[in-house]
């Protein structure tokens, strides 16, 4: 037993393994809500009934759902962070890590469930301005690591040596996001793997 959990605690106050926990399942089931009913689809009261914890304790750690919002983009960066840099880790060959990214959609869709940031795009005049700022910068991004590997693959010979990387990686996220929302509704997993497929036509060395 570490100290934390035997130190006494201040009256009224979680002690912090708790709230940690506390704030890891509002972000939890807040991202659920988000990727299935859009961000304007619930309400505090919704999240607390969730969770099962009085709408006080979600204002205590995200004072507004702006809060809320901008937390729960960060966590689903740090999330995609992650797990890029495992797939830069785990091989050199472009199409192997184009198809591991891909992966990652198809996750969400077998869960049905939407990607975060693009849901929340889908209606950016309504966002706050942190959001919608937050929302852009996570894109910029995967636009910028995909042109990263499309690059390195064009170097090592796994992707083609005349795709242009720029418009290449718009056009790998277009894809991957449309399938996602529309194979919810249509073909699922299969659907979803055919699209990534016209994908790798696209890259794959002649």
């Amino acid at each position: 037993m570490t100290k934390a959990s035997t130190a006494t605690t201040v009256p009224g106050r979680q002690p912090k393994a708790a709230a940690s926990d506390t704030r890891r399942r509002l972000l939890s089931f807040g991202e659920a809500l988000v990727r299935t009913r859009g961000f304007n689809g619930f309400s505090y009261a919704d999240l607390a009934s969730a969770v099962d914890v009085r709408t006080a304790s979600i204002h205590y750690y995200f004072p507004s759902k702006t809060d809320l919002g901008v937390a729960l983009i960060a966590s689903y960066d740090e999330r995609y962070d992650a797990a890029m840099a495992q797939i830069v880790r785990s091989t050199e060959d472009g199409m192997r890590r184009i198809s591991a990214y891909a992966d990652l959609y198809l996750d969400g869709l077998e869960q049905n469930l939407g990607c975060l940031c693009a849901i929340l795009a889908i209606t950016p005049d309504f966002l706050p301005v942190e959001m919608r700022d937050a929302v852009g910068r996570f894109f910029k991004k995967h636009f910028h690591w995909l042109e990263q590997m499309i690059e390195e693959g064009r170097a090592n010979g796994s992707i083609r040596a005349d795709a242009d990387p720029q418009r290449q990686a718009r056009m790998i996220i277009a894809l991957l996001e449309g399938a996602l929302l529309m194979e919810r509704l249509l073909d699922g997993a299969k659907g979803f793997r055919s699209v990534v497929e016209a994908v790798e036509s696209q890259l794959r060395p002649h």
